[in-house]
């Protein structure tokens, strides 16, 4: 009886602690959404553009990113004063620049449909990231960038790798005093680095007509240092389209 009794205890508190850790991975990512501005002013976003410059083995290059609901975005570089779209998508077609030839060249079918899935992160992942069939998760704290932080696992709906269907896990570390996120983790999932994890930080959160956006950036020992933000500009549609040939 009293083994009954134990066990029963076990499982009572076993269930506790798992119901406690889904609600508080909630509270965290309900805490962010609600530092960074709210989910009104996220949900009334309708375009971001950042002006940055990206620290590359002792140059700086200047970098343009805009991001629109549906897919639309692009990356410009320039380079030595030339400027080229590194990066564009209008939603269906996601094409690039070839540093070779110079011209313009349609991504395969398996990279356009995992950016189509990746589209549901604009402006933020974490917004109303069930509705996105996302799930969250409190893997406990950890200390990262000499700062403790939670832990928090997000996974994403599978995207496709080499034709196999893959789970797309990021780890983010949310600041326990700001509650903010100043790290992700992510395993790479082709190439040479296959296996390897990639990591990226931010720092420096600023705002930007009532919405924070950390500044400074470093991904894969790449520095970057946001210059400025431009909330809901006005964008060609040309600007994504992929170019004529």
């Amino acid at each position: 009886m009293k083994t009954l009794k134990l066990t029963a205890l076990a499982l009572f508190l076993l269930a506790s602690s798992s119901s406690l850790i889904a609600q508080t991975a909630d509270e965290i990512v309900s805490k962010y959404i609600t530092t960074i501005g709210g989910a009104a002013k996220l949900k009334a976003l309708k375009g971001v553009k950042m002006e940055m410059v990206v620290n590359a083995q002792g140059m700086e290059i200047p970098v343009e990113i805009v991001q629109e609901p549906g897919g639309k975005m692009y990356v410009k570089i320039n380079i030595q004063g030339k400027e080229m779209t590194q990066m564009a998508s209008d939603g269906e077609t996601v094409w690039s620049t070839s540093f070779m030839t110079m011209k313009a060249e349609k991504s395969d079918a398996e990279t356009t449909a995992n950016a189509k899935l990746s589209a549901a992160d604009f402006p933020d992942p974490f917004l109303d990231y069930k509705t996105k069939g996302y799930s969250i998760e409190l893997m406990g704290k950890e200390t990262k960038e000499g700062t403790e932080c939670y832990k928090i696992k997000l996974t994403k709906k599978p995207i496709t790798v080499d034709g196999v269907k893959t789970d797309d896990v990021n780890y983010y570390y949310f600041d326990t005093e700001n509650n903010l996120p100043i790290a992700t983790e992510t395993e790479i999932k082709q190439g040479p680095a296959k296996g390897q994890k990639s990591v990226s930080t931010m720092s420096d959160y600023q705002e930007v007509d009532g919405i924070y956006f950390p500044f400074a950036m470093n991904q894969g020992g790449q520095a970057m240092k946001v210059k400025k933000i431009t909330l809901n500009p006005t964008v060609d549609a040309k600007a994504y389209a992929f170019p004529a040939q």
